[in-house]
């Protein structure tokens, strides 16, 4: 149900903002889940004050799908934009969604990371909920270190890196041994904000053999699904072919969290391996609902990269955009 405030708003937006607004809020349930996500990327490129306005509006869209919801967050930590934070602090509190979507929100927190929100995300670090207290903990990290030119200066970001997200923790440039850093990143004891830096320099290295030591990481593990499943993200972020046999594997496993399926399923259709088409198709009907209609997701991205497309997006032909190397017309 979009609220009477929204709809007033889209009196005063483009014809764009208009008609993305529409296809991602979704009020009459009439568009495809595939044309939401495209809708809902177009908008985190615009990346202004009405897309955050939407964006969190469709954060608190009670009737929509977690999987939907979970998305919505994560482009309102990547446009990091301070006006997004009061709709991903409520989304963070309510016990009511699903581990995945308030994990997305505390982690779009961290990406934001203003200091205003660590009494928030504080509340959190030790909450029932695993993939949220181990997100909360991580997120207080990454603030901490991005505020700290004393903590940086231990271990500067990478400054060449060609990944644009805002990751949850910076890769770490201490050593470049895929050795060193797959000990590190198999390592349990070394704690998960190491992890992750040792997690995000190998995807920096982008070797397979930096691709199979990942891999490693996200089979092995039996610690923290919140781990397994960002390893994941990082493999569609690489689109290494190497990363698929290790993906299948994690669809297939139904004992595996639903939150690692998912993003297995979608790093899958960002890779569009031919091989990879056949796979996705086994799950469109898979009972847990996330992993189901990420592999609907997941084959419209494959879709995509088999196309050629420049970018994962709509925009309405009505208006075109003002940076054409931004979106498409679809």
């Amino acid at each position: 149900m979009v609220n009477t405030y929204i709809e007033q708003c889209i009196k005063d937006w483009s014809p764009t903002h208009a008609k993305l607004a529409e296809m991602v809020l979704n009020k009459d349930g009439s568009v495809p889940l595939p044309q939401r996500y495209r809708a809902l990327f177009s908008l985190k490129g615009l990346n202004d004050d009405a897309a955050v306005q939407i964006i969190g509006e469709a954060l608190s869209n009670e009737a929509d799908t977690e999987l939907f919801k979970h998305e919505v967050a994560y482009c309102l930590g990547q446009m990091c934009n301070k006006a997004a934070i009061p709709a991903l602090v409520k989304a963070m509190a309510d016990a009511s969604l699903h581990d995945m979507v308030r994990h997305e929100a505390a982690e779009s927190l961290g990406a934001i990371s203003d200091p205003s929100v660590v009494p928030e995300l504080e509340k959190y670090v030790n909450d029932a909920c695993r993939p949220l207290a181990e997100t909360c903990v991580i997120a207080l990290e990454k603030i901490r270190y991005d505020h700290s030119k004393e903590v940086q200066s231990e271990d500067p970001r990478p400054q060449d890196s060609i990944y644009s997200s805002v990751d949850p923790a910076p890769a770490t440039t201490k050593t470049k041994s895929v050795d060193e850093l797959k000990t590190t990143l198999c390592n349990p004891e070394a704690g998960l904000w190491k992890r992750y830096r040792a997690m995000f320099a190998l995807r920096e290295i982008g070797t397979e053999e930096a691709v199979l030591a990942l891999a490693e990481g996200m089979e092995t593990d039996k610690t923290s699904a919140l781990f397994r499943h960002e390893i994941g993200f990082i493999f569609g972020e690489m689109q290494h072919p190497a990363s698929v046999p290790a993906l299948a594997r994690v669809l297939a496993n139904t004992e595996e969290e639903s939150m690692v399926r998912h993003e297995a399923a979608e790093a899958l259709g960002s890779v569009a391996v031919p091989e990879v088409k056949e796979i996705l198709a086994m799950y469109v009907n898979d009972p847990e609902a996330v992993v189901r209609d990420s592999c609907i997701v997941a084959l419209d991205m494959f879709d995509h990269e088999a196309s050629g497309e420049f970018q994962y997006a709509v925009i309405p032909e009505n208006e075109p955009s003002s940076n054409p190397s931004e979106a498409i017309v679809v």
